[in-house]
Formats: C-alpha cells, structure tokens, sequence
C-alpha cells in the first residue's frame, strides 16, 4: 500500500497577530490508499480546518500537503480546482442538492462542469445511482425524498466518476438511525471496492466503523489506531468550547 494523502507538519493560522487563532497545530499525517479512516473531534477541534486542507479547499499557512506524491500546499485556486475534480468525492451534512433538479440530473451537474460527454455522464449517473440503490427514484427532485434517499443521492454525485478519494463531512449528521446504518453501509461498500473513504465526524460510534480513526483536540492529532491501537479503544472526545 502506497502513500495517498501525506501531511507534513501543518499549521493553520486565522487572523495573525494578537488575536490568532491556531486551527492547525503543527499537524502531520500519512493516508495510505485504500483505508477507511475517521476523523474525530468537537467543534473548534479542527477537524473541519482538516477536512478543507485534505479536500484541497483551503492551504496551509505553513507545512506541506502531498496527494498522490504532488505538493498540493501552495497551488493557486484553479489548480487547486483541477485536482479536487480529479481526486475527490465530497458528501456534506446537507447533501448539497439543488432542489429543482431530478435526483439523475443532480448527479450529472458536476460531470457538466467536468466536461463529461452527454451520453457518458448519463451512463455514469445512472451507474451510480443504481449503485446507490435509487435505480426507481432517478426522475425524483430531492423533496420528494427523504433524508436517507437525499444523501444517498449525494453519494451517487461523488462517486460518478469514480475519484480515488471519499471525503465524508459528517455524512450522517441529518438522519435517524436506520438511514445513518444504511449511509455507513454504503461508504464501507465503497472501501471495499478500493475507494479510499476519509469521514469527519463528532460522533464516536460512527468513528468506530472506521478501520483507524484519528482524534484531533485544539489543532492536533492525540490519538491515532493507525498507530496500533483499534478503532473501538478510541475514547468519546472530551466537550470543547466553540472557537
């Protein structure tokens, strides 16, 4: 197993001077592919600042990022663009779904943008949604679903055209139980067929799916199962103040 995604002593620094904040202290990081790993914490721990860096949505103010052996760190927001359509899959706590379009059409918006053929990018939406298992529901529009079906849509989007990277923002965080199962069903379906699954999460169960999570707490990492310790010894993170 190669190094996918390699950190290398990040910080992240808001408003320099007197009033910083470090949301990013001095963290380093290896992802190897095809690992199912959860990142947790509370709010203001910095697993969301995280979750921007390794989804290319944001640079550090210092240290270095690696995807796929390129230095991501310093690339101007095009280039930074370019390689999130290539690598990345993102599902969000919201599901991000534009409420005029059908389920099918939802999917297929990101393929527009990537310059997908008409023919192909609908052959890949329905592939996905089929995968998904909406194969009946293509024609709906995201309020004739529920929560459940909405983020499986989402899941359907990111994983269209098979990116290499899964990067789950609290995919769960909307839904009751029976549809969360079903979602963590899904993205350990997607690990399974080699998809490398990255999930931020708060939630110290869903963590436990996880084959190795990692728990952040002001701007660091304080504990990693990767580093030989499993998934379920990982303890509920303490409550932290809102930064």
């Amino acid at each position: 197993m190669s190094a996918l995604v390699e950190i290398q002593d990040i910080c992240k620094i808001y408003n320099p001077g007197e009033n910083e904040v470090k949301a990013l202290n001095h963290v380093s990081l290896t992802i190897d592919e095809n690992e199912f790993v959860a990142i947790i914490g509370q709010s203001g721990s910095g697993k969301s600042t995280l979750m921007n860096m390794l989804g290319c949505l944001d640079t550090p103010t210092s240290g270095n990022y690696f995807l796929h052996g390129q230095d991501v760190s310093h690339m101007s927001d095009n280039e930074l663009s370019d390689v999130r359509n290539k690598e990345i899959g993102f599902i969000f706590q919201g599901f991000n779904l534009i409420a005029g379009l059908t389920a099918l059409e939802n999917v297929e918006l990101p393929l527009i943008y990537r310059g997908v053929g008409k023919r192909e990018r609908l052959r890949l939406a329905d592939t996905a949604l089929d995968k998904v298992g909406l194969g009946k529901r293509k024609t709906h529009k995201p309020s004739e679903m529920s929560g459940g079906q909405q983020q499986r849509v989402a899941i359907a989007r990111a994983i269209a055209q098979a990116p290499p990277i899964i990067l789950a923002d609290e995919p769960t965080g909307n839904l009751d139980s029976g549809s969360s199962k079903e979602i963590m069903g899904i993205l350990k379906s997607l690990h399974e067929e080699g998809r490398t699954v990255i999930l931020i999460t708060h939630d110290n169960e869903i963590a436990k799916q996880a084959k190795r999570v990692i728990k952040i707490i002001d701007g660091q990492i304080v504990q990693d199962s990767g580093a030989g310790q499993k998934p379920e010894q990982i303890k509920e993170p303490e409550t932290e103040q809102e930064s």
